[in-house]
């Protein structure tokens, strides 16, 4: 049976941002509708805490460096965008690398990552990073088992190296069940304009979940470290994932929350 609902519902749906989100959501209910305006209300003074952050990095020229890695559909990029949106785009980059160049395959597996690292003052946040290296290079082939290892054996000195330069270093992974990724591949392949998502790895993470696992409980075993945790974060619900991946930034930078913007 639904619940009744409170003066204080009915005074949130009757808003221009409730009648949007009670319309917006199909099939129609107001239970979602109040969990979005919720949501929203909450992404906004996350919002001002992200430009606060901001703030104290560059006036304390400050170098912050956050990793995303998920399961492909996990909401990584939705995530970003949210974290983005509001603050200063002159002191922040997104970095998603694209495939190697025949150049960048012959030097240190790191370098290219290294190369961009943030300045003083600014915010880098990868979409996935060095880490595909622990899971989608070796489940996919393009990588060999010796490459695997090396890069295994030197990553937590890499990080230390990172963390000991006075970097900011967050580390969060996106978590989705099996049902839920194919759910949202269904989505992207049924919506024109987001159809160009989908890429060739896409099309086999399905196939491939197991595999995927056994790198991805690898890689944590080995690389959740006292210095450099991750952070999981699950995200079937996208708005209480991108709630959540916001409030772990926030608690992993020692920045002034008292500081004026």
């Amino acid at each position: 049976m639904a619940r009744k609902l409170t003066p204080s519902d009915i005074k949130q749906l009757n808003t221009k941002k409730g009648l949007v989100a009670l319309i917006d959501k199909e099939p129609l209910s107001v239970e979602k509708a109040l969990r979005y305006i919720k949501y929203e209300k909450n992404l906004k003074k996350l919002q001002v805490e992200l430009i606060r952050l901001q703030t104290w990095a560059i006036k304390n020229e400050e170098r912050i460096i956050i990793v995303f890695q998920g399961r492909d559909a996990a909401g990584k990029g939705g995530a970003i965008r949210r974290i983005t949106e509001r603050i200063n785009p002159r002191h922040m980059r997104i970095v998603a690398l694209p495939k190697p160049t025949k150049d960048e395959q012959s030097q240190w597996y790191f370098q290219r990552y290294v190369e961009q690292f943030p300045k003083a003052g600014e915010m880098v946040l990868f979409d996935r990073s060095w880490y595909n290296r622990a899971v989608v290079e070796p489940v996919n082939g393009f990588c060999t088992q010796e490459e695997y290892e090396i890069f295994m054996n030197q990553v937590n000195d890499f990080e230390r190296m990172i963390l000991e330069s006075g970097i900011h270093l967050v580390k969060i992974y996106m978590s989705i069940s099996k049902k839920e990724q194919a759910k949202r591949f269904a989505e992207i392949k049924g919506d024109p304009l987001k159809q160009w998502k989908m890429t060739k790895l896409d099309e086999r993470a399905q196939a491939l979940w197991d595999q995927y696992t056994e790198y991805k409980n690898a890689m944590f075993e080995k690389t959740n470290t006292e210095i450099s945790p991750w952070k999981i974060i699950r995200a079937n619900r996208k708005t209480e994932a991108r709630i959540n991946v916001i409030n772990h930034i926030l608690k992993s930078i020692p920045y002034d929350k008292t500081l004026e913007i």
